[in-house]
């Protein structure tokens, strides 16, 4: 879905990533997951043109996931100080 947020091509600045919620984040990291299993798909019946983006696609992948830790941890500290 490109729309405001979006870089071209899809990706999101980290910036824009640290202001979603942890299902937000959840939710976008399906979506790259989806795009990265079709690309993988494509390069192997050689339909795919730009190669570059698998590697962009995985980076977000890891981006994400350290954005969704970051929060984790945030909440865990956060847990941690109230007990």
């Amino acid at each position: 879905v490109e729309d405001e947020v979006r870089q071209p091509g899809g990706r999101m600045k980290t910036v824009d990533l640290r202001k979603l919620s942890y299902a937000e984040l959840q939710e976008q990291l399906d979506e790259s997951k989806e795009e990265l299993f079709n690309l993988r798909f494509q390069i192997v019946t050689n339909q795919l043109d730009n190669t570059a983006r698998i590697k962009a696609v995985r980076r977000q992948v890891a981006r994400i996931k350290t954005m969704m830790r970051e929060q984790e941890i945030a909440a865990w500290e956060t847990q941690k100080e109230e007990a």
